[in-house]
């Protein structure tokens, strides 16, 4: 008693002003900006721990995945039933959602009836609880004349915790609020309420969706704001949701895009972060509950105990005789006697104080002035605290999301629902401004949600409906890129056919398979210095290489790269070749060697008949070359004129190679077992060393000879019109060279941009990108460069960037346009690297067979853009192969500086084999 009149006598002297007696007692309850930081902190490492695998069963927030990828983009349709079960009240709703009418264009309407459940169902049965949502859901189709005999798609809000496998699957994993029905704890609810369906009978309905009311509110508000990525409900429960990066939710597989995970926050708290934060009055509050020492910041924060908290502050200051006098009435000890209604009263801006007296009477109490202020400065210590406890939860997110997304501002919208946050006058403006205060770098908006848990499930399934339409339309146009074992199988069995055809001397072929008059690879005495003059895409690249010691030493090489301009590519050949002599000229000129006639191999990167290792028939052109007068010609003797012709100096042309053989080359200096050469970048080729006895067009029996297969013809004659799709055709008749060259234009990279554009086009104008807007960008041909594909597919590159990328071709995407156009670049790519590995299998077991051996052992040396520089080419080429030959080991070596050193090395040994 000594210490209670101590107490009462120290806050008498305060009596003049009772707010600050008030803040006095209750200074626990004040929480400052560091404080609230701190808070926040906590949070965030609670969420970190929710969201790892190997800590999530001991986490107090769970961060449970909702299996909702995406929000509404404004393109979502269709009639749906909806269950709301969860707060303060159970409603059945039709909900109509008019395809084109979101962001700010209305276009839901809705039917609801609200039912009571009596308070003996939220502690009975469960299966009684469901069967009462059934028979009010079968009431309400009849009610509303709806048709029993229809199938009805039908979204199920059930606002507490469950684990979701899938979007419609879910475990309870513990009731909340004053629910606890028996028997569903650890099942599948949406399971249990298709029972109730079927026992109740006559309905045909499809469950599509379960969503928790914070998840439903973010899509209600996200189909009238697109920024809106945040859900929070502050009613009679409190719960947060928000969209994360799927690469952070470990218990879903997958890495792309994003997902709404539900964080059940009210659970905070529950494994002691908060324990010096919470006061006497919230251990009262919550050893009285239903569930003691679970969802500790709910008890802190939402409707269904802020009235009880301050109900037990009152109560603890009257026996304190701080109010009334120390008079103490029976209601005034009842639980539940003050509500979250009576705290919002209390803190009305005009009647305040008139409604806080009318309060306390109704309690059978006597306030005098002063007691009424008291009382209503503690229901405003109370629920000032509630607000800014979900700031610091919302600050948490927001960090999060911000850093997640690598931003240094965020734009962002919070969908907001619940009875505390839409009835009490003062809570938005404190959240809204101690969000503000303390993340100021953040511009948030915040939204209230229009009938957000039951409008925002019919979104939830028409978002889910529009997805797998969406999924359905996007797979069906990427099926034919995706080659079966079978179909890559039957591209080997083509190649080899190719192959065998192109090597006899009658009849044509699409698989040239030209000699090259390479007899032999380096054996490492070759030394000099020699030139090397290579052209096959966009540059001229002039060498010059000089094996001191022969292969056991480092050679030294120094080069120098002119671009060939487009309209010398596509104009004449004499100005072509008149071109390349300048640079030669000008290398020279660099290298201080113009009075040196050294010995040069011209890298001719084209098909050439050859009748010896230093002429060259020009076939036809490839890639993006079209220079006339040039078909039929000998390249060498074309060069030699426009050198000649400059009466400056003289080199001595000693061989004309294909850049596969230059390749080939380079990697023999490397690994001797080296005997394929293959180029993955604008174009395609492959070489490798065939049995003389084979080649017809030879005529010798013994030995080997370097075959350039033109591999890039395959499918010229008709042999891949089963896999070829409707977007290839379309490059192919739109390029310079119409019907040739088919299997490189489904390999190289020089188409395969323009094929990914044809397909995003195509999706576009159907639909499923871009909010199917055609930009002028996208009609660009040629706009979609390789690079491209290949800064896109990078598994570093988040969607955000590859939103950026795209953004530098012109085109504004969306999160969910990214996924799919990353999608798209991957089919496209993947089916190059995988006919690339069927063609490279088909070379290999010919090898094999060639010698006769049951299992072969050899190297190839690679070069080109697409293999050195895309993330996954050379991987899924190598797989293929090594499928598709399992009888061949072999293993991959990227050529470095190839065409130089390798065309030198073919010059040297053509010089070694004259001089013999």
């Amino acid at each position: 008693m000594f210490v209670v009149h101590l107490i009462a006598s120290f806050f008498s002297k305060l009596q003049e002003d009772p707010t600050k007696m008030v803040d006095r007692f209750l200074y626990a309850m004040h929480l400052h900006d560091n404080q609230l930081s701190d808070i926040s902190a906590r949070f965030q490492a609670e969420m970190k721990k929710g969201l790892s695998v190997e800590s999530n069963a001991t986490a107090a927030v769970k961060m449970l995945p909702t299996h909702v990828r995406s929000t509404p983009d404004g393109s979502e349709k269709g009639q749906f039933l909806v269950l709301d079960l969860g707060g303060s009240r159970f409603k059945v709703l039709q909900v109509k959602v008019r395809e084109g009418m979101g962001m700010k264009r209305g276009g839901v309407e809705m039917v609801e009836k609200s039912y009571p459940v009596p308070k003996e169902l939220h502690i009975g049965r469960g299966t009684e609880l469901l069967d009462h949502v059934t028979e009010s859901l079968k009431d309400f189709l009849h009610e509303k004349n709806i048709s029993l005999e229809k199938k009805h798609p039908l979204a199920f809000t059930f606002s507490f915790p469950c684990e979701q496998s899938t979007l419609n699957q879910g475990l309870l994993l513990n009731w909340s609020k004053d629910f606890r029905a028996r028997g569903l704890l650890g099942k599948d609810v949406v399971q249990a309420l298709r029972g109730a369906i079927d026992r109740n009978g006559g309905m045909d309905v499809e469950v599509l969706a379960m969503v928790n009311d914070t998840v439903a509110t973010m899509m209600s508000c996200g189909f009238d704001d697109q920024y809106c990525e945040i859900g929070l409900i502050v009613g009679t429960g409190t719960n947060a949701c928000y969209m994360e990066e799927l690469r952070h939710v470990d218990l879903v597989e997958g890495d792309e895009g994003r997902m709404c995970v539900n964080t059940e926050w009210g659970g905070f708290g529950d494994d002691g972060a908060l324990e010096d934060y919470i006061t006497e009055f919230d251990r009262d509050v919550d050893s009285a509950s239903n569930n003691p020492g679970k969802q500790i910041l709910e008890k802190m924060v939402s409707g269904l105990y802020l009235g009880e908290l301050v109900r037990l502050v009152v109560l603890k200051m009257a026996k304190l005789r701080l109010l009334f006098n120390g008079h103490l009435t029976d209601a005034l000890r009842t639980k539940g006697t003050i509500t979250t209604e009576h705290v919002a009263a209390m803190e009305e801006y005009k009647n305040g104080l008139k409604n806080t007296r009318n309060i306390l009477m109704d309690l059978d109490l006597t306030p005098t002035s002063d007691d009424c202020v008291a009382v209503q400065h503690v229901s405003t210590i109370v629920s000032f605290r509630s607000s800014n406890l979900v700031a610091a939860g919302l600050a948490a997110i927001l960090t999060r999301i911000k850093q997640n997304r690598n931003l240094s501002t965020l734009r962002i919208t919070v969908g907001v629902d619940g009875t505390v946050y839409k009835m009490h006058p003062r809570y938005p403006q404190r959240l809204h401004k101690v969000v503000w205060r303390l993340l100021p770098e953040c511009h948030v908006r915040f939204v209230l949600s229009d009938s957000g848990s039951s409008k925002g499930a019919a979104l939830v399934s028409a978002v889910a409906q529009r997805q797998a339409s969406r999924r359905l339309q996007v797979d069906t146009t990427l099926s034919p890129f995706r080659l079966s074992q079978e179909q890559l199988q039957m591209v080997k069995t083509r190649m080899r056919m190719g192959l065998e055809a192109g090597l006899k001397s009658k009849g044509p072929s699409a698989i040239k398979m030209l000699p090259s008059f390479v007899y032999r690879t380096p054996d490492g005495t070759e030394h000099g210095k020699y030139l090397a003059f290579d052209l096959g895409a966009t540059n001229f690249r002039a060498s010059l290489v000089n094996f001191e010691q022969g292969l056991q030493q480092n050679s030294r090489l120094h080069h120098k790269i002119y671009p060939i301009p487009l309209e010398i590519m596509q104009g004449s050949g004499e100005e072509l070749f008149d071109l390349i002599a300048q640079c030669v000229s000008d290398f020279l000129d660099y290298m201080g060697m113009k009075n040196a006639r050294l010995p040069a191999c011209f890298v001719f990167s084209f098909p050439c008949e050859q009748t010896a290792i230093d002429t060259g028939t020009l076939v036809s052109w490839t890639k993006g070359f079209k220079a006339t007068d040039c078909e039929g010609h000998d390249v060498v003797s074309m060069l030699r004129e426009a050198i000649k012709k400059r009466y400056e100096f003289d080199v001595d042309i000693a061989a004309v190679v294909n850049d596969t053989m230059a390749t080939m080359m380079s990697c023999v200096y490397e690994d001797p077992l080296c005997e394929i050469g293959l180029i993955a970048g604008t174009g395609t080729n492959v070489c490798y060393m065939e049995e003389l006895k084979n080649i017809e067009k030879n005529g010798k029996n013994t030995g080997k000879m370097c075959i350039n297969t033109e591999w890039g013809g395959l499918g010229d004659d008709g042999s891949l019109d089963d896999i070829i799709t409707p977007y290839d055709i379309e490059v192919d008749q739109n390029s310079l060279h119409p019907e040739k060259q088919r299997f490189e234009k489904l390999t190289s990279g020089m188409y395969l941009g323009e094929v990914v554009r044809r397909v995003l086009m195509d999706l576009t104008r159907g639909g499923l990108l871009f909010r199917g807007h055609v930009t002028d960008a996208l009609k660009t041909p040629g706009i979609f460069q390789m690079k491209y594909l290949s800064q896109i597919e990078s598994d570093r590159l988040a969607p955000l960037q590859v939103r950026s990328a795209l953004q530098q071709l012109g085109l504004d995407s969306t999160y969910d346009d990214s996924i799919i156009v990353k999608e798209v670049c991957g089919a496209v790519s993947r089916r190059a690297a995988q006919l690339c590995g069927a063609g490279m299998a088909a070379v290999v077991d010919k090898i094999r067979e060639n010698r006769g051996l049951e299992h072969l052992n050899i190297t190839v040396g690679v070069d080109g853009t697409l293999y050195k520089l895309h993330p996954h080419f050379s991987d899924i080429l190598q797989e293929t192969a090594r499928v598709l030959a399992p009888q061949c080991n072999m293993t991959f070596l990227t050529s470095e500086e190839g065409s130089g050193r390798g065309a030198a090395l073919i010059t040297a040994v053509a010089r070694q084999k004259l001089e013999m």
